[in-house]
């Protein structure tokens, strides 16, 4: 089944997600922006798009409206937006709760989040990312689950309480490991070396989490309780106090788990 749908965002998320549902079979009929240029940008990615910088879409031939713009600006946009008869509006959030769009104007809603770090200068095959559904109407489920088998084979109906649960591990699996690589990458810079030499290291290391556990993957000073080793890094991270204190914090976390 194909469908006519209207994007509301145009941050990372839509910047990928627009096309994938396209590349799918389906039509994108707009494209909303507050900031109407941007909006144009990713109507260029599209084959018949229009760009819209109202929420007014009573006229629109879209069926399925999915919001994807951040956290805070959900519920306005959900309160703004005028929709035709029998739609179904749907958001892209990891952590906020189906209730949001209540007291939209929407016949149904629904969740519609797909679980993936995205950045729009990086290419993406939705075939490898989970889509993680939820919605109270038995029928709205069922289309999300269509819209969302045709990009990739991986869907889950998940609820708003563990959805959130989700997405708290996956900000500590993605953007914290991020996080720590930037630190990394920082550390090396600061004493004029290259990163590079630390890759195959970084590879292993996850292939080696998912392949036996991370419980079981963990090595390093922390586990063996090696103090002197400890007190050396700290030591040499004192140019960056709150640095230091990270390392330390998660050394003694390693040393309470093992």
């Amino acid at each position: 089944m194909k469908y006519k749908i209207a994007i509301l965002g145009t941050g990372n998320v839509a910047w990928h997600l627009g096309p994938a549902l396209e590349d799918a079979g389906h039509t994108i009929t707009e494209v909303f922006g507050r900031d109407i240029q941007k909006a144009i940008n990713l109507t260029k990615r599209l084959y018949v798009a229009e760009a819209k910088d109202d929420l007014d879409f009573s006229d629109s031939e879209a069926s399925i409206f999915i919001i994807s713009v951040s956290d805070h600006a959900l519920s306005e946009i959900a309160d703004e937006i005028i929709l035709p008869e029998d739609s179904i509006l749907v958001h892209t959030s990891g952590s906020v709760g189906l209730d949001i769009l209540g007291y939209s104007s929407a016949a149904y809603t629904g969740i519609f989040y797909p679980l993936q770090t995205f950045s729009k200068d990086r290419r993406l095959d939705f075939a490898d990312v989970p889509f993680l559904l939820e919605s109270d109407d038995q029928n709205t489920l069922q289309n999300l689950k269509k819209l969302a088998k045709s990009l990739s084979p991986h869907q889950y109906v998940i609820k708003s309480k563990d959805r959130k649960a989700l997405h708290v591990a996956a900000v500590f699996a993605s953007n914290f490991s991020n996080y720590m690589l930037r630190l990394s990458e920082e550390i090396m810079a600061r004493q004029g070396l290259d990163f590079e030499m630390l890759k195959p290291l970084i590879i292993e290391t996850i292939s080696k989490s998912l392949e036996i556990g991370a419980k079981k993957a963990q090595t390093g000073p922390a586990i063996r309780s090696d103090f002197n080793i400890l007190d050396d890094h700290y030591q040499f991270l004192n140019y960056n106090e709150q640095v230091a204190q990270i390392y330390m914090l998660i050394s003694q976390d390693i040393i309470d788990s093992y």
